[in-house]
């Protein structure tokens, strides 16, 4: 199980050094975890993405190449042919296409079927206020009916107090293509600031 620490802004070397999968950053201006500083140097064995928001596709190539990422989030109404341009001739293969989908009480997976060669992760999160970071977790019995084989993260709301509920989600049939946690909000001090203690306690019980 890959895990990734989103939200990157105050102290990400020290997130880093805990070596994680992946490390997000937001490129979404109105985010309260909003980055536009320097990405310290980071072990090449953790990706880093941008977390974009209905953003003009210059503007993630040109943040791509500014901050060398390795793949880019799409946390907003981003259609198919926008995807494609991307995965294709804008970004290239190298650069990871996740594709968020946002859900509340329940969900529409026909909606998937045309991201499908488009993207090469979905990311299901908790529908709320804002694209992200809103804090709670949605039913993951919903992805009962996941009609898929793409690898997703899973996200929303997870924190330590949810690790025996992610333990038994991952022992059922649902979470055989769950190929990453993705954590944010409940390991903060204050936005954009990880608490590095809990995250490791994090960590060391989810096993990766």
């Amino acid at each position: 199980m890959k895990l990734k620490i989103c939200g990157m802004k105050y102290n990400p070397l020290e997130v880093a050094a805990l070596r994680p999968d992946y490390l997000g950053f937001i490129f979404w201006e109105s985010s309260s975890r909003y980055f536009d500083g320097e990405i310290p140097f980071l072990s090449p064995s953790i990706k880093k993405v941008g977390v974009f928001v209905d953003a003009s596709i210059a503007y993630i190539t040109e943040t791509v190449k500014k901050y060398g990422l390795n793949g880019v989030q799409l946390h907003g109404k981003e259609s198919p042919s926008y995807c494609k341009r991307l995965k294709g001739k804008e970004l290239g293969s190298d650069v990871e296409i996740i594709k968020v989908f946002s859900i509340k009480k329940d969900f529409d997976f026909s909606d998937l079927k045309e991201y499908e060669k488009v993207s090469d992760y979905f990311l299901f999160d908790t529908k709320g206020k804002l694209p992200g970071g809103n804090g709670y977790t949605f039913d993951w019995s919903v992805l009962k009916a996941y009609p898929s084989t793409k690898p997703y993260f899973l996200s929303g709301g997870i924190g330590l107090d949810n690790l025996n509920d992610i333990k038994e989600f991952l022992k059922r049939p649902e979470s055989k293509y769950c190929y990453a946690v993705d954590v944010n909000s409940k390991f903060e001090d204050k936005p954009g600031l990880k608490n590095i203690e809990n995250l490791e306690e994090f960590k060391k019980v989810l096993g990766t």
